[in-house]
């Protein structure tokens, strides 16, 4: 039986993957932490999963969790990086706390989990997927510091996609755009209105979270290194590289996030 481990597997992409796969034959195990979520989530999948409260930037408990669920074989078919956390508001408005909070779950969780995962996803000649952001196709004004994690999720991607080739290891991105998880409750720094609220305010769509699954379950089995998830993730990207003295004029005048 093939096995993917999920990060922030509790709620929103996680648990939409995690009920994914667990249908299609996977065993899952999930990290989260909110063993309260984890337990949910465990609990609506066909055969369960094994369940790890974890925080992802403590890496002596990230790596136990990794090694109890590759068992004795001491294989992972795929690792998910997804944990996150949303934040808004410019930079000046942004606190030093926030900040680094960011920066160690978004940015440092992920490295900690793919070096982590390596040895067991070489011996599955297996599947990292990282999870970055429409933010990390282009940064709008209003999401710098979450910008600036999704796109060193994205740089890191690209460069352990040429480092782990000869190891068998395939190495992907998704980059959702605004998508209905419990990160669009999350408040801009600044103002009183969250995500969600913004979101909808500048009449963009909130794409629903299986959507991401199934972009999750295509990049694990396709060859595609970055894949847009959602209509305003796939008009960043056509306009990033076709249109980039327009799309930054649009910035000014209004920010946008994943």
């Amino acid at each position: 039986m093939k096995k993917i481990f999920i990060t922030g597997g509790g709620s929103g992409i996680g648990a939409a993957t995690a009920r994914l796969f667990a249908g299609r034959g996977w065993a899952v195990g999930l990290g989260d932490v909110n063993a309260a979520a984890l337990a949910a989530t465990a609990a609506a999948l066909p055969a369960g999963a094994k369940t790890y409260p974890i925080d992802v930037r403590d890496r002596d408990a990230f790596a136990a969790a990794l090694a109890d669920f590759a068992g004795a074989e001491g294989a992972i078919d795929v690792m998910m990086n997804n944990a996150g956390i949303a934040v808004g508001g410019t930079l000046a408005a942004n606190g030093w706390d926030e900040i680094d909070r960011v920066v160690g779950i978004n940015l440092m969780g992920v490295v900690n989990g793919a070096k982590l995962a390596h040895p067991y996803l070489k011996a599955a000649r297996g599947c990292l997927l990282n999870i970055s952001s429409a933010a990390g196709i282009y940064g709008g004004p209003g999401i710098g510091i979450y910008a600036a994690t999704k796109f060193a999720v994205r740089g890191l991607t690209e460069s352990l996609d040429g480092e782990w080739a000869a190891d068998g290891v395939r190495v992907r991105s998704l980059m959702p755009s605004f998508i209905d998880t419990p990160l669009l409750e999350a408040g801009i720094a600044g103002t009183n209105y969250s995500v969600r609220q913004t979101v909808t305010a500048g009449g963009l769509e909130i794409t629903p979270v299986e959507r991401v699954a199934e972009a999750a379950w295509a990049a694990v089995h396709g060859a595609r290194l970055h894949t847009p998830v959602g209509k305003t993730a796939k008009r960043l990207a056509f306009a990033a590289r076709w249109m980039p003295g327009a799309l930054r004029k649009q910035m000014g005048r209004r920010g946008l996030a994943g």
